[in-house]
């Protein structure tokens, strides 16, 4: 029987047995709901790493092969592709995840943000990298001659003119991939919320 307090219903003994399996099956929905929210996160944000990993040793190939390097090879392409997927995977995780549950970031702000880490973390940064290493290893094993005094950065530029254009290549996926990403993870977002909103 439902009893009343100062005008309000209170739940009798019965009501509340029924309304308590009714309680645990929306928690158990609204866990779920973010359990898959944080899977697609995750792969997702992996495989924008790996995108950039790939593009680290694009680069690196490519300046070795530039400055004729022959030396170690293990070590420049270890490199290029953990720190560039670890770049990636902090930027996204801080600057488009994060933001998104905050609440700080709308669309608009979520694709550009994800298709500029794509282009900084996924392109120049791994080439910037691959440039500095090899280059040093050209230096100190004599592969090429050297630059004049005052035209180091010049020089090195004009001798890998012709094959730095191969860059293009990821610097088009990863900003595609990018806006791609940052589109997907924004709508799995709003989808995960507006669930979570109905369920209540």
């Amino acid at each position: 029987m439902t009893t009343y307090t100062h005008g309000q219903p209170s739940l009798s003994l019965g009501d509340a047995k029924l309304r308590r399996p009714m309680v645990i099956e929306i928690i158990e929905k609204k866990i779920e709901y973010l359990r898959t929210e944080k899977t697609l996160n995750i792969y997702g944000t992996v495989v924008f790493g790996t995108t950039a990993s790939f593009s680290g040793m694009l680069a690196n190939f490519i300046f070795r092969h530039c400055f004729k390097v022959k030396h170690d090879a293990l070590k420049t392409y270890a490199s290029l592709t953990t720190l560039p997927f670890l770049s990636t995977v902090v930027a996204y995780k801080l600057l488009v995840i994060d933001a998104l549950y905050s609440g700080n970031i709308n669309q608009e702000n979520c694709v550009l943000r994800s298709s500029l880490i794509g282009i900084v973390c996924g392109v120049l940064y791994p080439s910037g990298l691959a440039f500095s290493k090899n280059g040093r290893l050209a230096v100190k094993y004599h592969t090429v001659p050297l630059p004049p005094k005052g035209r180091v950065l010049l020089y090195w530029l004009m001798l890998c003119q012709t094959e730095i254009k191969a860059m293009v290549i990821p610097l088009i996926f990863q900003t595609v991939f990018g806006v791609f990403n940052g589109l997907q993870h924004y709508a799995v977002f709003e989808s995960t919320r507006e669930k979570i909103v109905h369920e209540d």
